[in-house]
């Protein structure tokens, strides 16, 4: 908002949006929405899986990730825009039906901002650091090293556009990124070579977009029940 002065010709404004180097490093402890901390503006990032997020597992076998090398703050903005971004390229290469992206990390830090005026004569009007205790401007993700930003899933000869996809994705972030193709079949924990052999001997039971594991451990149900071997030996 803009505010003339009658003594003064210069205008008054409040400061911008500052840039990501102002929030990107862990400098304190976790500031989460509260009943002590009111008043916070919602996140900019409101959905987290895009794509054709109910297709079966085993429709897609491939998957890759998004990986941080740093440990740093992601601002909510900027997870919407790379979402936005690894959206738009898929949809065009790949059809909305032929992938499924899942933002992995949520914006539950608050950001705090002392905002100050920043014009002529401002320094007669503001107050500096006295009560310098910041208010709620946006929300933040805190990452560590290591951990996954954004996944996605899709056919195998889908692969190029995926990695073109995240690497487009990866622009959005400030730091070091790197995008790791998984050995994973999809989702899952499971090597694909042992999803295979579980899908077929029946230990491992289609669950929507993942899989449940049936242990071998306990009392024997119906709902544990798998069948081994060429034979069909019930066990």
């Amino acid at each position: 908002p803009t505010t003339s002065s009658t003594n003064s010709v210069s205008i008054l404004f409040t400061m911008g949006r500052r840039p990501a180097r102002c929030v990107r490093f862990q400098k304190n402890k976790p500031y989460i929405k509260s009943r002590f901390c009111r008043g916070v503006p919602d996140s900019k990032i409101r959905i987290y899986d895009c794509g054709a997020k109910k297709v079966s597992v085993d429709a897609f076998p491939f998957v890759a990730h998004l990986v941080s090398g740093e440990k740093e703050q992601l601002t909510a903005c900027a997870l919407e825009a790379s979402r936005v971004s690894c959206n738009k390229y898929l949809v065009k290469n790949c059809g909305r039906e032929g992938y499924h992206i899942r933002t992995r990390v949520h914006p539950f830090h608050v950001i705090r901002q002392n905002k100050m005026l920043s014009c002529a004569g401002a320094d007669r009007l503001s107050s500096g650091m006295r009560h310098s205790y910041g208010k709620p401007m946006e929300m933040a993700a805190r990452i560590a090293i290591g951990q996954i930003i954004v996944s996605v899933r899709s056919k195998d000869s889908n692969a190029a556009h995926v990695i073109e996809a995240l690497r487009r994705a990866k622009f959005k972030f400030p730091g070091r990124q790197a995008i790791m193709k998984s050995n994973k079949w999809g989702f899952t924990k499971f090597d694909r070579d042992v999803y295979v052999r579980g899908r077929k001997e029946g230990w491992i039971k289609h669950d929507g977009v993942t899989v449940k594991y049936m242990s071998e451990h306990g009392r024997i149900t119906a709902r544990n029940c798998v069948t081994h071997g060429e034979g069909g030996t019930s066990l």
